[in-house]
């Protein structure tokens, strides 16, 4: 499974934001990469770099690669409704980023790592399948030889996120994915309508 696996906090400077968690690296420098850091003089972006940016961030924070991401556009502009808003909903129906929502990894990397290791199970059945898409009513639970795990009861523990979209049951270690999320639910700070101009054009 193709994957980035490169420097995260390389990239949360780059975009200035911390886009792949917690990263005291990042706090130490929040300024761009490189030799100069945030003394070189840069000019005005154009329209395009922004556009490019805008969809380089939302690759990279839910982990999807190109020619993926661009498969997820094309299922989203077919699809009644706004087509920026419809991708990022697409992209939060994928099973490793329920996971990392529901507090059963830290990180989205860390969920897609579980789901690849078959550690999750959606409706009672393992799936491994990280891009797996889930409808509303789907339980996603940890799978009965998995909850002992001490990466996922110490991400559950430091856990306190609150999405109205889905639920969680700590006793049975399973949640419910209950709807899509509307966009002012999603919290990624994502222009998603720059991601649609870059693809139209």
């Amino acid at each position: 499974m193709a994957r980035y696996t490169g420097p995260k906090s390389k990239i949360a400077r780059k975009f200035g934001e911390a886009i792949f968690g917690d990263d005291k690296s990042f706090e130490k420098k929040n300024y761009p990469p490189g030799q100069h850091g945030n003394a070189r003089r840069r000019g005005k972006k154009s329209e395009y770099a922004v556009q490019l940016m805008e969809k380089q961030k939302a690759k990279y924070t839910y982990g999807i690669l190109e020619k993926q991401f661009r498969n997820i556009f094309a299922n989203a502009k077919r699809k009644e409704g706004v087509t920026g808003e419809i991708l990022l909903q697409l992209c939060e129906c994928r099973l490793d980023n329920v996971v990392y929502r529901m507090g059963v990894s830290s990180s989205r990397r860390g969920a897609r790592q579980l789901v690849s290791h078959r550690h999750i199970t959606v409706n009672g059945e393992l799936v491994n399948i990280p891009s797996f898409t889930l409808k509303p009513g789907d339980v996603v639970g940890v799978r009965e030889k998995s909850k002992s795990l001490s990466v996922i009861q110490d991400a559950l523990d430091a856990n306190s996120s609150v999405y109205e979209w889905m639920t969680w049951n700590s006793e049975k270690t399973e949640g419910t994915f209950v709807a899509v999320p509307e966009r002012m639910q999603i919290p990624e700070n994502i222009k998603e309508q720059l991601i649609v101009e870059l693809y139209s054009k």
